[in-house]
């Protein structure tokens, strides 16, 4: 698979990122996808996950952990707190601060294991420097500090009923559904629905077992209820307040909008680089020969009227280069079809040059803005450019189009495969052009092709 790049903003000039949303939410999986609050339902499904099976262990082991919590904050608060009077408290206090703030992040570790939801560190930032009791004073000052407090606090009682719950499912499904061993180990078992029911013999317990099989759906039920429940409450009260994720979101945002303004900027540098470049070797030094034929021309004229007349038709073709050159260049800059009739007609002529068959497809209301033509067309330039050096593809295919509030470029060949967007080259070149509108770009070509160009480009109409 080739470099993915759906995130322009990310750094380094090209990386690419495929999001399935473009803005991360405050609690997700750890693994992007494996959550007990996003998997399916099924129960097929729930049996071949090991999200359930963990949360199963979670649940049922847990009554420890909350249980230690529970005896430490008791006696630690209490005893700080009695001896507060002679200050001996308060660095017991503290010590027990910086204990129940370590026990949090553990807890946050196992909710991620056990559950797969990720629960980020709401914590301020912590003062600069190596003075402990800034930073003791930092931590008293949190609120993120006393909502650990409060739910290692209560986490005995919810780890209890979670307990009884789950005790109470797995240990009646359990045993139904292993009584025919249970028959053989023991040499008979009775079990009693309200009707009393006796199996001498594993044969006669296997009754019982299917119906210990049936129980096992619900089971799973209760354990994922009782997973969500309890995942939804520790990212409450462990996780950042929503003023916080409100916080973080701008500031993702503004770094996102800083990264493209400075790759808009470069982008911008370069180009204005490349004009020169092109002016200076291209069409300046044809002007000076063609300057430099007049001359000597004019010199002839009188003495040499044959050699005048040659170095004038000389002069007068590299004249015909250089207005070609300067309008090539000015194509490059922004091409006057665009202004004038629109993508739909400036693509079709970037296919007509192609040198293999090129399919358009243009699907737009109406004409987007003048800055997202731009950024289309030289996208689908650039990407026809590198299917005719690189791709020794037999046809592409370009496709224009408006989804929802973005307008979405596609440009796929049938070639080699294997394009990645470098950071110093033309697809990393075409992911800046769409990061100064806070546009996105993917690059998928895996080894032996095709080749997928997808830019998503922000537009309002």
């Amino acid at each position: 698979m080739g470099e993915l790049s759906r995130d322009a903003g990310a750094a380094g000039g090209g990386a690419v990122r495929w999001a399935a949303a473009r803005w991360a939410t405050a609690t997700r999986a750890g693994d992007g996808s494996a959550s007990v609050m996003n998997r399916s339902w099924h129960p097929l499904a729930m049996a071949r996950s090991s999200l359930t099976w963990r949360s199963a262990l979670y649940l049922g082991v847990s009554l420890a952990w909350g249980l230690g919590w529970f005896v430490v904050l008791a006696v630690g608060l209490a005893l700080s707190v009695g001896l507060l009077i002679i200050w001996v408290g308060v660095p017991l206090l503290a010590l027990l601060m910086v204990a129940w703030r370590f026990g949090a992040v553990l807890e946050r570790r196992f909710v991620l294991a056990a559950f797969g939801v990720r629960i980020p560190a709401p914590y301020r930032r912590m003062p600069e420097g190596r003075n402990p009791l800034a930073k003791l004073k930092g931590m008293a000052g949190d609120p993120a500090t006393w909502k650990d407090l409060v739910y290692l606090a209560v986490l005995f009682p919810v780890t209890l009923a979670e307990f009884v719950v789950s005790a109470a499912a797995w240990a009646a499904t359990g045993t139904l559904l292993f009584l025919p061993v249970i028959v053989a180990v023991g040499g008979g078992a009775e079990v009693n629905f309200g009707v009393s029911y006796w199996a001498g013999n594993p044969v006669e317990a296997l009754p019982v077992s299917l119906l210990g099989l049936a129980l096992l759906v619900p089971a799973m039920y209760v354990t994922r209820a009782m997973a969500m429940t309890h995942a939804a409450f520790a990212a409450l009260m462990l996780g950042p307040s929503p003023s916080q994720r409100e916080n973080a979101a701008l500031r993702e945002r503004t770094e996102h909008l800083r990264a493209s303004r400075a790759r808009g900027v470069d982008a911008a540098e370069f180009e204005r680089r490349r004009i020169e470049r092109d002016l200076h070797d291209g069409a300046q030094q044809r002007l000076l020969a063609v300057a430099m034929d007049i001359g000597r021309a004019r010199a002839k004229l009188d003495e040499d009227p044959e050699g005048a007349r040659a170095l004038i038709e000389q002069a007068h073709a590299g004249t015909r280069e250089a207005i070609s050159e300067l309008r090539d260049l000015a194509r490059g800059i922004y091409p006057a079809i665009l202004t004038d009739r629109g993508l739909d007609p400036a693509l079709s002529g970037l296919a007509g040059r192609a040198p293999v068959p090129v399919e358009v497809e243009v699907d737009l209301p109406e004409r987007p803005p003048a800055a997202v033509e731009s950024i289309a067309y030289f996208i689908v330039a650039e990407s026809l450019a590198n299917i005719a050096k690189y791709a020794r593809a037999t046809r592409a295919s370009v496709r224009v189009a408006r989804e929802d509030r973005w307008v979405v470029v596609e440009v796929i060949d049938n070639g080699v495969g294997g394009a990645v967007a470098r950071p110093d080259g033309g697809l990393a070149g075409l992911a800046d052009r769409a990061a100064t509108i806070d546009g996105m770009l993917i690059v998928d070509s895996p080894p032996g092709g095709p080749t997928i160009i997808r830019a998503d480009l922000p537009c309002t109409w």
